[in-house]
């Protein structure tokens, strides 16, 4: 099934540690008059956990909950393992994804990714562990999701490497890669100047 072919309102997704704030400078800067929405996780950051969120799965219920009209996901890292969890179960509420930096449901290590897991855990003991034992393999199903994507990859990030984004390029149909220069896993924000304008055109395309 296709999804409708402009978003009404976008929904931004953050990764692991839950900042809302890391797509703000980018949704300040988009032209696109959608509805902007800054979605916050159940125990990460400053958003009280929920007893009825366990996993990426739940996430991504969560998400499609909100969903009452055709929205555009614009996901980073976790966020856009939620992203993609969302877009095979309801694609027809789902216009566009833009996935940032992200595993997608790939495997990550064996194209050369870093376990960030250990250090992570250890800087920020008081976030949930679930999220990290996420191993789930989507890739044969990425192959179904019949929905424009654009990903966004730094060539100088040690966590998701331009290899995952030219996986990903690969499996999902409609897919095209960007990779900046110096982009590290943060690129969301801190090339959003460029991100920005690239999110705009791309909204528009079918």
């Amino acid at each position: 099934m296709t999804s409708p072919s402009q978003p009404s309102q976008i929904f931004f997704l953050p990764g692991a540690l839950g900042r809302t704030q890391l797509w703000e400078p980018v949704a300040n800067m988009l032209a696109c008059p959608a509805h902007k929405e800054h979605i916050g996780w159940p125990g990460f950051g400053s958003v009280p956990a929920s007893p009825s969120v366990h996993g990426l799965d739940d996430l991504a219920e969560m998400v499609l909950a909100k969903m009452d009209r055709p929205t555009a996901l614009v996901a980073q890292s976790m966020g856009g393992v939620v992203a993609v969890l969302a877009a095979l179960r309801k694609p027809e509420l789902i216009t566009h994804l833009v996935l940032a930096a992200t595993s997608g449901g790939v495997d990550v290590a064996a194209l050369g990714g870093t376990d960030w897991r250990p250090a992570f855990h250890e800087a920020h003991p008081q976030l949930p562990r679930w999220f990290s034992a996420y191993r789930a393999d989507l890739s044969a199903q990425l192959q179904t999701i019949d929905i424009p994507v654009l990903l966004l990859w730094g060539d100088a990030d040690p966590i998701s490497p331009v290899s995952v984004g030219q996986r990903l390029a690969a499996l999902l149909p409609r897919a095209r890669l960007q990779v900046f220069a110096n982009g590290d896993h943060d690129l969301a924000e801190t090339h959003a100047a460029e991100i920005a304008p690239l999110i705009d055109e791309f909204l528009v395309s079918l």
